[in-house]
């Protein structure tokens, strides 16, 4: 299960890492101890936290070499697996992306909730409608 620093938290929420430290000492984000002493978030808190605030990262690490223009870094908040296909589901800042893929790929990435993801977009067709 992934655990995160202060620092990636925070890189991921879009604060600070004296808000994510607020946070936690308020009793808002569940923070724990490593082995070394240093303070550390559980992926699936941080997941159910992201969710709940909607909030994380919308730019992609540009040493990414990608022709896909719409990429949102985000965490996996839900992964639904049946025998052949699987639904990932990834909070990214305001954004809720639902992604079905094979169960094989879900496997082999090790897609589990808490798990920081890049989802990329790239689409023939954009539909858009009016309010």
């Amino acid at each position: 299960m992934p655990s995160y620093s202060i620092g990636q938290a925070a890189r991921l929420l879009g604060v600070s890492s004296e808000t994510v430290r607020r946070w936690a000492d308020g009793g808002r984000l569940r923070m724990d101890r490593d082995g070394s002493g240093n303070r550390v978030i559980d992926g699936v808190g941080l997941a159910a936290f992201a969710k709940e605030r909607g909030a994380g990262l919308h730019a992609v690490p540009e040493d990414v070499p990608t022709s896909v223009r719409n990429a949102f870094v985000g965490i996996v908040t839900a992964v639904r697996v049946d025998d052949v296909a699987a639904q990932v589901e990834v909070q990214s800042g305001p954004h809720r992306l639902v992604s079905l893929v094979t169960r094989e790929a879900v496997e082999e990435l090790g897609l589990d909730v808490g798990v920081t993801v890049t989802a990329r977009v790239k689409s023939t067709n954009v539909h858009v409608d009016l309010p």
